[in-house]
């Protein structure tokens, strides 16, 4: 079965992938990919969710992705029964996955029943595009990225971190918009099992 949990605050939900998964924390591998969090200033939040998984009982390895080949990576990810990939800037994220191939390796494992679970720029890369990065509090393009087609591991695009005050600019750019999108409060994730798609998490969800 194809599992993807999308979430917009990672630990947050934990509960949500702990139900999700075929054995306890402690029997599950889980590599985190801490690459988005180099795209920051401030990555103090990529060690506390790295502290939580551990304190959650997961067999952690945090990985990056950014200079390492395809090849690369399809060894170190082999085993691993959970990719947890973190949020941070989009832009640098999605860059260093389609240099590194590691959006080609994570369809793959998905397909073949690994975990993928999405953090914010996480869950924005596994969307067809990452357009939604624009919007709101738009991610610096620091990385000049011009191609912003996502892995399209699922078939709608997400708005993360949601509060109300986002409302008028979310109602101009889902308007707008290609594919249906789906909006996340920091308490919510979206669960894709195979063909089936179910909100989870906290409260019920937001249309505009």
């Amino acid at each position: 079965m194809k599992t993807i949990l999308l979430t917009s605050a990672g630990v947050q939900v934990i509960d949500e992938l702990i139900k999700i998964l075929p054995k306890s924390p402690r029997e599950t591998k889980l590599a985190h990919i801490i690459t988005a969090a180099k795209g920051e200033t401030n990555t103090a939040y990529a060690d506390r969710e790295g502290t939580s998984l551990l304190k959650a009982g997961f067999q952690m390895t945090e990985i990056d992705i950014e200079g390492q080949t395809e090849e690369d990576l399809r060894k170190a990810l082999e085993g691993f029964d959970v990719i947890y990939v973190q949020g941070g800037n989009s832009f640098y994220l999605l860059k260093c996955a389609k240099e590194s191939g590691f959006d080609k390796v994570a369809k793959d494992l998905t397909e073949k029943g690994t975990i993928y679970v999405g953090v914010s720029a996480g869950s924005y890369i596994a969307c067809p595009t990452i357009e939604m990065a624009y919007w709101k509090h738009p991610d610096r393009n620091a990385v000049g990225l011009k191609d912003l087609t996502g892995l399209d591991l699922v078939p709608f695009l997400l708005s993360v971190h949601y509060k109300p005050e986002y409302n008028e600019i979310l109602k101009k750019e889902i308007s707008a918009a290609k594919y249906s999108v789906r909006i996340l409060t920091d308490d919510q994730a979206i669960l894709v099992q195979d063909d089936t798609i179910t909100l989870v998490g906290k409260g019920d969800e937001v249309r505009i």
